[in-house]
This record gives structure tokens, C-alpha cells and sequence, in this order.
């Protein structure tokens, strides 16, 4: 190899090492896209006018894009230059926080990561926290523009702006301790406290107090952690954790709404208000009935991840044992409980489940089981082969020789340690299990016709395509960003639990 080769080899490794770059890179690449999806819709075609709050948010976004492309490229100067980030690349970080206003994600989370250069696990999950309560905050303050709001809107407003200050304290209590420092003993309250608020559906919270938690727990070991190593290496997988932050904001959103919007506004029709174009009032317009799509989008996403996270847990759990259990006794056994799955693999899930429904009608928790039913024998082969490849190592050999029952050998030694290849399998699979549910619902197959569910709106908005395309355009987004969020997630599980990255 030549010098020149062996220089320019050198650089792509400095820049391919930096997460920092990497993930600058990404937030310009996604706000440019944003930034000319938003010029396209700033212009109504068929009145020939400019939409102002629109054409406002696409300038806003397009200034963001200018910032990003100089951060950028003084990023990458100084990487080849110094082989570390300079001090104005971070002084310019703190103008792209700006961008979390804007509801731009990808550069107020690149922003955060640049402006600390040694930055531990907790302080990614307390950036994201933060992120994902602001988020929720507002987008439930664009009630504030409906005809009216919920009773309960104002007193769960000025809440979650209170825990938006607590959790503002936290980051910055988090940042003054890199990795090298210990945690004093009393943020274990703190960690507690996370944990607790997390009823407000902020998964961020819950992850961010059980690795305050562990990390006291194992201060002064030399011991390597599983959970650090599995997130340190999960928080540099950038798309990972765009998926990872979509989801949980989805989650997040669906409790809050409960508090923060009127339920009326999604179910209840409004003949005044038919077919309304998108406005500050109706940010996605209204269908046909009057109902405001936004309301109902957001309502809806409560329905998809109950069915899809319910009819992929229930298929893990008895799919599991089973695959477990046949695994680990195997002959008769195995043959027994695997020949009868290839019965029930043999059906096409979809159809088996259109034939649940179609004989016990079209509700929600039918609806669940029909899916949950036709995933069981995938995972029992896929535990199956997990747990027969565990079996052969030394430590449940020595457990069996130390005189473990069979039933301890299982679920003690044999699953926790076969539970990767099923988590991966998991995400992967809800967002299978999201499409599911929204097709059946499209056939009038899945859940009831009168309940926001993204399938049911999509259905409605498919017969105004031509004039009001905006009712399935939307629907279909929101369906599409959630599997996609979920297949992120999942391949980024699965890289961060690849045995060949462990540390030997």
C-alpha cells in the first residue's frame, strides 16, 4: 500500500471513529430533506398562494441547515487537523439547541452530544429525556389553538413544564460527572425519583435512573457491566437511537394526551368544521365527519403500540418456554411440542389471523390473540435454537454437575442467557405486528370501526386521495415512521448484542 493510500485510509478512520462527525453529518443530511419537504408545501398549487407559517418553518430550518453546514465542516477540519473537535464547533453547538424549538430532533441532539466532550451513558439518556419531554410539551400546546381544550389541560400543562425544569436540573447535574468521577451515594434518591416519574410514559426516565442506580452500585469494581456496555455501544448507533427516541416520544404522548387533549375532538362529529384544510386550529385538517385528524392520529398511536407491543410479548413469552423447554429436553419432547407448531406454522399468520376474527367478530383483544397466535411457533424455533447452543457451554455443565434441578437450570442459567437473539426478534417484529393491525383495520377486520386507530383513518382518507389527500397521507406517515423506528431499534440491538463486539 502506498503512502497516499495509507494517509487516505488514515482519514476515513479518524472521521469514521468520530460520533460526533457521524452524527453532525446525519442531522445535516435529515434537515436538508425536512428543509425541502417544507418548500414544497409552502406553495398551495391549486390556489396559487404562498402558505405563511410553513414558508416561516421551512426559513427557520433552512437557517439551521446553514449552521449545520459550517459546524460541519470546521468539525471535519478539525478532526484532520487536530484529531479533536475545536472550541468554536462546540461554542456553535449551543446555537443548534436552538433547533429543539423547531422540533428538529437531529440537530438538538447533535448539538447536546458536541457541546460536552466527555460525555458518559447517563448524559445521553438525560439529553434524550429532556428532548422527549419537550417534544410532548409542544405538541400538546398546539391545543391552545383549538375551539376548545380539556379540562384538565392547563393543571397537566403547567406539570409537565415542571418536570421539564426538574429534568433540565438533572442533565446539568449529570454533565458535572464524566465517567472517571464516582456519583455521590444520594443521587440513588435521584434514581428512585427517575424511575417514579416515569409514569408519565418518559422511558428515558426509567433508563436514566436504573444506569444512575447501577453505576453507584458498582463504583470502585473493575468488573465489566453488561447494561453500560450494551448502551454505550446502542448511543453511538445514531439511526438506533432516532428509532429508540420516536417510539418512546409516541409512548410518552399517548399518556400525556390522556390529560392534554379532549377525546371529543377525535370521536365526536363537528358539522361545522367538515373537511377543514390544515390550519393552527386543525394542524392536520379534518375528515369528513368534522374530526380533527390530529387528535385522532394521536389517539391512535395509543392503539397500535398496545396491539403491537401485547401480540409480540405474548407470542416471546409462550414461544419462549415453549422453544426452551424443547430445546433443553429434547427426543420426545421435542419432537412433540415442535411437530404440533408446524401445524400451527403451516397457516399463514395473516390468514389464521382473518379466520379468529371472522369467527369470533372484530374487536381489539381478538385482535391481539389472532396476531399473537400465528407469531408463537417463530419464536419457539428461535429460542429453541438459542437454548440448544447455551447448553453446550461449560457453566450450565458445571450446574448441572453442582446438582441444579432441571427447572433451575432453565429459567436461572439457560434463558437469561438465550434472551438476545428474542429481543432482537421482538423489535424487529412489532413493526410487523403495527402493519398488521393497520391492514386489518383498512379491511374492517381489526379494531372497531368508531375507535381512532391508525388503520381505520387511513381507510376513511383513502376515498378523498384526489381532493383532500392530506386524510391518508398523514395516517400513512405516522405508520410508516413507527416501523421504521422499530426496525432502527432492532438493528441497532442487534449489533450492540453482537457476541463477535463483546470484550474479551
Amino acid at each position: 500500500m502506498t503512502k497516499s493510500d495509507s494517509t487516505l485510509s488514515s482519514i476515513r478512520f479518524r472521521l469514521k471513529s468520530s460520533q460526533e462527525y457521524r452524527q453532525a453529518g446525519f442531522a445535516w443530511i435529515a434537515t436538508v430533506l425536512l428543509t425541502l419537504l417544507l418548500l414544497l408545501n409552502s406553495y398551495d398549487w391549486s390556489l396559487g398562494e404562498m402558505k405563511p407559517f410553513v414558508l416561516t418553518a421551512a426559513l427557520v430550518y433552512l437557517f439551521f441547515v446553514l449552521v449545520q453546514t459550517l459546524l460541519t465542516l470546521k468539525l471535519r477540519g478539525d478532526l484532520l487537523q487536530h484529531g479533536q473537535v475545536g472550541t468554536l464547533v462546540r461554542g456553535l453547538a449551543w446555537v443548534q439547541l436552538l433547533a429543539a424549538l423547531s422540533g428538529n430532533i437531529f440537530i438538538a441532539a447533535s448539538a447536546f452530544h458536541l457541546i460536552r466532550k466527555q460525555k458518559s451513558i447517563e448524559y445521553t439518556f438525560a439529553v434524550y429525556m429532556l428532548l422527549t419531554q419537550l417534544f410532548v410539551i409542544g405538541v400538546s400546546a398546539l391545543n391552545v389553538f383549538k375551539p376548545y381544550v380539556s379540562d384538565t389541560f392547563l393543571p397537566s400543562m403547567g406539570a409537565l413544564l415542571g418536570l421539564l425544569a426538574a429534568e433540565l436540573g438533572v442533565l446539568i447535574c449529570i454533565s458535572r460527572y464524566p465517567v472517571q468521577r464516582h456519583l455521590p451515594r444520594w443521587m440513588t434518591w435521584l434514581g428512585i425519583l427517575l424511575i417514579l416519574i416515569t409514569v408519565t410514559g418518559n422511558l428515558f426516565a426509567l433508563l436514566l435512573g436504573i444506569s444512575i442506580i447501577s453505576r453507584i452500585r458498582r463504583q470502585g469494581k473493575q468488573k465489566s457491566n453488561f447494561w453500560n456496555d450494551l448502551w454505550t455501544r446502542l448511543a453511538s448507533n445514531i439511526t438506533a437511537m432516532s428509532g429508540l427516541f420516536f417510539i418512546v416520544f409516541l409512548f410518552a404522548m399517548s399518556i400525556c394526551s390522556l390529560y392534554t387533549f379532549d377525546y371529543g375532538m377525535a370521536v365526536e362529529n363537528d358539522y361545522s368544521a367538515l373537511l377543514q384544510p390544515p390550519s393552527l386550529a386543525y394542524p392536520l385538517g379534518t375528515d369528513d365527519f368534522g374530526r380533527d385528524l390530529f387528535s385522532r392520529i394521536v389517539f391512535g398511536a395509543r392503539i397500535s403500540l398496545i396491539v403491537g407491543c401485547l401480540s409480540t410479548l405474548i407470542p416471546v413469552v409462550i414461544g419462549g418456554v415453549l422453544g426452551a423447554v424443547s430445546g433443553f429436553y429434547g427426543r420426545h419432547t421435542d419432537n412433540i411440542i415442535m411437530r404440533l407448531l408446524d401445524i400451527l406454522y403451516a397457516i399463514p399468520g395473516i390468514l389464521l389471523a382473518i379466520a379468529i376474527i371472522a369467527a369470533f367478530g372484530a374487536n381489539t383483544v381478538n385482535l391481539i390473540l389472532a396476531l399473537s397466535l400465528g407469531a408463537i411457533p417463530t419464536y419457539a424455533r428461535t429460542m429453541r435454537a438459542s437454548v440448544l447452543y447455551v447448553s453446550t457451554f461449560e457453566f450450565v455443565e458445571a450446574a448441572r454437575a453442582l446438582g441444579y434441578n432441571n427447572r433451575t437450570l432453565i429459567f436461572k442459567h439457560i434463558i437469561p442467557n438465550s434472551l438476545a437473539p428474542m429481543i432482537v426478534k421482538s423489535t424487529l417484529t412489532i413493526g410487523g405486528a403495527v402493519i398488521a393491525t393497520s391492514s386489518l383495520s383498512y379491511l374492517g377486520l381489526g379494531v372497531e370501526p368508531h375507535i381512532p386507530e391508525w388503520g381505520n383513518i387511513l381507510k376513511l382518507g383513502s376515498t378523498y386521495l384526489e381532493t383532500h389527500s392530506y386524510l391518508a397521507i398523514y395516517p400513512g406517515l405516522a405508520i410508516i415512521l413507527l416501523v421504521l423506528s422499530f426496525n432502527f431499534l432492532g438493528d441497532g440491538l442487534r449489533d450492540a448484542l453482537d457476541p463477535k463486539l463483546e470484550k474479551a
